[in-house]
Parts: structure tokens; sequence; C-alpha cells
């Protein structure tokens, strides 16, 4: 089959399980291809896989068919310019906290500043951080064993892994007798109501870790948890930053209002959603 004739064909196919049908089958094929870039597909819609190619095409595409995450598939995605490694046990890295990392990019630019990242996932937070702001130290805090590996891979593919430290972690328990105080706590822990995972896409609630996804009954206890924490950790006029989930701004507001931070505001992302929230520690 030519790479038109197969387009056509999956793109149909992929419409049920996936948003995105002709990009999925299109980065399968730079897969099966070799890792050729998009615009090598669009230039070469005649030319026809061989026997090895299809075979591998094929196998490919039915997990995709069959639910498995296209990131899993491929072990890869992009985040904030980088490319990450990815597999099954981290979070896939989503455009919706490139506008957290953006942010706290600004806000720490031209700064000296030790941050702490709780939740290691991909590592996307950690590695982007240390990449985009020259003068920084990250600790990267996870309580499961994959990220930490994971991370530590993306770090020193991005060429930062002597910039971050990475640590197994229940939320601080791994720094709890440190001396240090941090200019930069932030986290996109999990968030979502218990009751609402069986409500997920298949690709996420069957294949995505679940103590990335589930945070509590009302989808609050990590915030709750680390923002607590936080203040034996962080520097006056330290910044705690957060991922939130579509409707809880307001109430991650009033937990770090409740334990001490000030001048608390929201960042919203591409879809128009309140999906940042950071304050300050005075």
């Amino acid at each position: 089959m030519t790479i038109r004739d197969i387009l056509i064909k999956y793109m149909e196919e992929l419409k049920e399980i996936s948003d995105t049908p002709r990009l999925d089958t299109e980065i399968i094929l730079q897969k099966v291809l070799g890792d050729v870039d998009r615009i090598y597909i669009h230039l070469n819609l005649n030319k026809e896989l061989n026997k090895e190619q299809y075979e591998m095409f094929l196998n490919l595409i039915s997990e995709r068919i069959n639910g498995r995450p296209i990131a899993y598939i491929v072990g890869n995605r992009e985040f904030m310019g980088l490319d990450f490694f990815v597999k099954e046990g981290v979070l896939i890295p989503r455009p919706d906290t490139e506008p957290l990392v953006e942010e706290i990019i600004e806000l720490c630019k031209d700064k000296e500043v030790n941050i702490v990242d709780i939740g290691t996932g991909s590592g996307a937070i950690t590695v982007s951080l240390a990449k985009y702001i020259e003068k920084s130290r990250v600790i990267s805090l996870d309580i499961s064993d994959i990220p930490l590996e994971v991370g530590k891979i993306n770090a020193i593919n991005n060429g930062v892994d002597d910039k971050i430290v990475f640590k197994k972690s229940d939320l601080f328990s791994a720094i709890e007798n440190t001396e240090t105080k941090f200019d930069v706590i932030v986290s996109n822990p999990p968030y979502i109501p218990k009751r609402d995972i069986e409500t997920l896409h298949t690709q996420v609630k069957d294949y995505e870790p679940y103590n990335a996804l589930e945070g509590g009954e009302d989808g609050l206890d990590f915030y709750r948890n680390i923002t607590k924490q936080s203040v034996r950790y962080i520097k006056e006029n330290g910044i705690l930053a957060y991922e939130v989930g579509h409707d809880q701004a307001e109430d991650v507001k009033q937990i770090m209002e409740a334990n001490g931070y000030t001048n608390i505001y929201t960042k919203k992302d591409i879809q128009g959603i309140d999906r940042v929230v950071i304050g300050y520690k005075l």
C-alpha cells in the first residue's frame, strides 16, 4: 500500500478512538519509515511500504485502534519544544501543562532559583524548567520508580542532568531533613475526583498510571497536603505553583490562602480554562 492509501484507510478506522486520526496515522508512519519528519510523509504520498514496514505499521496501528495512546506506541511526546521519552508508568505530557511551565519561566528567567517539582512523571516540568531557566537547580520528587527512571533519561537527553537531582519521595519526605528553603515549589498533582475516573477516555483510564490521575473524593487531596507541607520548605516571597483541573482554581486558591499564601492569581490555558494557580509565601 502507498502512504496515501494507508492514510485514507486508517484515518477512517481511527475516528472512533482518536480526535486526531490523521495525525496519529502520520506519527506511526513516521516511526515505521525510520523516524522521518511529517514533511517527508506529505511529499511521498505515492511511496509504497515494503513488506517489513507494512507489517510493523499493522502491528502499531492495531495497538492504537485498541486504545493504546500514540505516545506510548511511538515512545515519545513533544513538550515545550523538547522531545520526551515516555512509556507506560508515566503520565503523558500535555499542552495543558505548558502554561504552568511558561509562567514559572517568565517569573524566574533572570534569577538564581532552587526549585522543587512534586511528581516527576515523565520529567516534563522538571526538565523544561532546568532547560529554560539558566540559573536553576531542580529537585524532582516522585513516589514511583518508573517516573524517576524516565525523568533521568529525559534529563540526559535534553542536556540538563547536571542541574537536576531525582529522589524517590512521598511528597516532601525525601527532603524533610534539609535545611534548604526553596524559591519555587511546583506540582501538577493527581486531581481527578475518584468518582470521575471511570468516565475518562479509554486511552487515559486503561493505560495511564492511576496514581497520577486520582486525587481523592473531590480531587483536591494533593493540593491540601502539598500546600500544608510546603510552608516548611519555601522561602520568604517564594512561589507555589500548580496545574489544576478545569473547575478547581477557586478551591485551590482557598486552600493556599488558608495556609498563608497571598497575591494568588490564575492563568488560563489555550482553551480559556483557569489551569494555573500561583501564590506567594510572604
